[in-house]
Order: structure tokens, then C-alpha cells, then sequence
């Protein structure tokens, strides 16, 4: 199997190329060869092209099917695109080894092709977040490495700690989620899955808990978080506090939910827009297992041609212990 790394702009503008060439030598030493799709420097308003330009560039990296195909950046824009993607030429990207990655606006992409097609995509770094950054002491410690675990198929098993009051539970079910506030737009969408009985990740930047809080209720009355077996919230990062908020915080705004949700919330996953992330494997059947404060979440190994469709795929053990 080849380590081909493409780069492409589905949704915001590459406002400088520079982070982006800085990225693809970091990656280089990662171990992947970096190609940069033709239109991924492109610019139209505030997007990395126009929606047909960004939508060509979807479809030629699936046609080309790299071994990974890693977004530069977040923004908007892939909401724009939904409808006209042609998701069985992803899938089948998919079945030929490509591992799509990315998070934030990239939700809408990996959501998408799960409800569509059922494929696995990864919740991971963008290029530029991630390994754009203008000095090397400057990058995150653990997110390079683990990127490189995840892609190469090493990577069966990710832990963090969480708050007291979860210890021995155990579920599994297919991992699902991203951003709260992309994901929740796809609600009553065709473009929304329907996962029953799975384990939900959340993150969110730029949203203050009182929108966070709604947002989260939002998918309580639509019935979607009883619907799973867990929920694990990752960061919420970068809001600002207000006078009116007179001890109202992301705890109560979790402790709010919590009074309305049967399914456990756990919070300290490490995963949002901040240095440290995990890879996820979005639409992958994991176990997760809670041994006092410490969360395990484990999925088999999967080979590149493995697909989501295959029963034998799901996860029996939580690897890593």
C-alpha cells in the first residue's frame, strides 16, 4: 500500500499558501507522499473556489483515490455541495483504500457519506490547523503521531480521562458525530444518518454554552441522543463569558442536559478545535469501556479494503487496555 497524501480545499479560502507548503513538508516526514489537488490554493468570496470548483475537487481526489485525502482547512462551504455529490464515487474511493479526513466543516462531508452510503471517514486534523504552524516547536506533541497511527492502520484504540461517575460502563455501537453546530444542520436533511443505538462525539468552537445547550436539546427532543448508547464531548473552545451569565458555564451547561438525557454524557474527550486531537473513525462499530475515570474506545484492525458494509468489521475488543 502506497502512503499517497492529497490536499484539498472543500470549504473555506487558503487565505496564504504558505501553512499549506509547511504542511506538506511535515507530512513528507511523516512518511506520506503529499500531492496538492490543482484547485486547492483557489479563491471565490470565502471559499476555496467556487461550489462547482470545489465540487470537481471532491470528485477528482475519490476518482484518484489516494491513500488519504486531508482537507487544508475548515470554514463553510460543504453544506453548500451536499445535494450534488456523487457519494457512491466517494464510497468507492473508500473501498479502494482512502481514508477522508478532517473535522469542523468536514463534518458535513463524513456525515453525509454515512448516512448515504455507510462508509467510514475519519475525524482528524486539517492540514493547515494542524501542520501548518510556522515553527516545528509550534505543533502538538501527540496529534502528528497519532494521524500517522490512524492512517497507517496501527491505531485500534484511543483513551482519555473523563469525570468520576461513569465506572464499568460498556457499550458499542457505531461512532458518529463532529461539530454540534454543522451536525445539527444536517438534521431532517437526506444527508442526516440515522444511527441507532451508537456512541455520539461532539465538539464546538465559537459557541457560547447557553447555544451549545440548545443546540444539545435541539437533538434530545428530536429523540436523537436517547437514541445512543453514549455521548462524549470533546471541547468546546474559545467562548467568551458574559455578564449575564452569573455562574452559568459549560458544566451547567452540561449538568443541564444531563438532568434530560438517559444516555451517559462524558466529557474530556480529546477532540475539537484544539492542538491535541485523536483520530475517530466516523461510522466504524467501537466498543467503549470505563475503568474508574479512564475511557477506552477500541475498533478492530480494519485492512484498506475493508468497508463499513461488512458485519466483521465491528468491534469485539477494546485494544490498549
Amino acid at each position: 500500500m502506497t502512503n499517497s497524501l492529497t490536499l484539498f480545499s472543500p470549504s473555506g479560502v487558503v487565505l496564504k499558501a504558505a501553512p499549506v507548503r509547511r504542511a506538506a513538508k511535515r507530512l513528507q516526514k511523516l512518511g506520506f507522499e503529499v500531492s496538492l489537488d490543482e484547485s486547492a490554493l483557489a479563491r471565490f468570496q470565502r471559499f476555496a473556489g467556487d461550489d462547482d470548483a470545489r465540487l470537481a475537487a471532491l470528485h477528482r481526489v475519490a476518482e484518484a483515490a489516494p491513500s488519504v485525502a486531508l482537507a487544508t482547512r475548515g470554514g463553510y462551504g460543504l453544506t453548500r455541495l451536499l445535494d450534488r455529490i456523487d457519494w457512491p464515487l466517494l464510497a468507492r474511493s473508500i473501498e479502494r483504500g482512502t481514508r477522508w479526513v478532517g473535522y469542523s466543516d468536514v463534518t458535513a462531508l463524513q456525515l453525509g457519506l454515512l448516512a448515504h452510503t455507510k462508509a467510514e471517514s475519519w475525524a482528524g486534523p486539517l492540514a493547515i490547523d494542524d501542520f501548518g504552524k510556522e515553527t516545528d516547536d509550534q505543533l502538538d506533541e501527540i496529534t502528528p503521531e497519532v494521524f500517522r497511527e490512524a492512517m497507517s492502520g496501527e491505531l485500534e484504540a484511543v483513551g482519555f480521562r473523563t469525570e468520576a461517575g461513569f465506572d464499568g460502563l460498556e457499550a458499542k455501537g457505531v461512532l458518529w458525530g463532529g461539530n454540534l453546530t454543522v451536525l445539527s444542520a444536517l438534521l431532517g436533511t437526506p444527508h442526516w444518518p440515522k444511527v441507532r443505538g451508537g456512541i455520539l462525539f461532539l465538539e464546538d468552537v465559537n459557541e457560547h454554552p447557553y447555544r451549545v445547550e440548545r443546540l444539545l436539546l435541539q437533538l434530545q427532543q428530536a429523540g436523537v441522543l436517547q437514541a445512543q448508547k453514549a455521548i462524549l464531548l470533546g471541547h468546546f473552545s474559545d467562548w467568551k463569558k458574559s455578564p449575564l451569565d452569573r455562574g452559568y458555564g459549560l458544566k451547567q451547561m452540561v449538568e443541564a442536559v444531563r438532568a434530560v438525557c438517559v444516555t451517559p454524557i462524558l466529557t474530556g474527550l480529546p477532540f475539537g478545535h484544539v492542538p491535541t486531537k485523536l483520530c475517530l473513525p466516523v461510522g466504524r462499530k467501537v466498543q467503549l469501556v470505563v475503568d474508574r475515570r479512564d475511557v477506552f474506545v477500541g475498533w478492530e484492525h480494519s485492512h484498506p479494503h475493508e468497508h463499513e458494509h461488512h458485519p466483521e468489521c465491528g468491534c469485539e475488543h477494546a485494544h490498549g487496555h
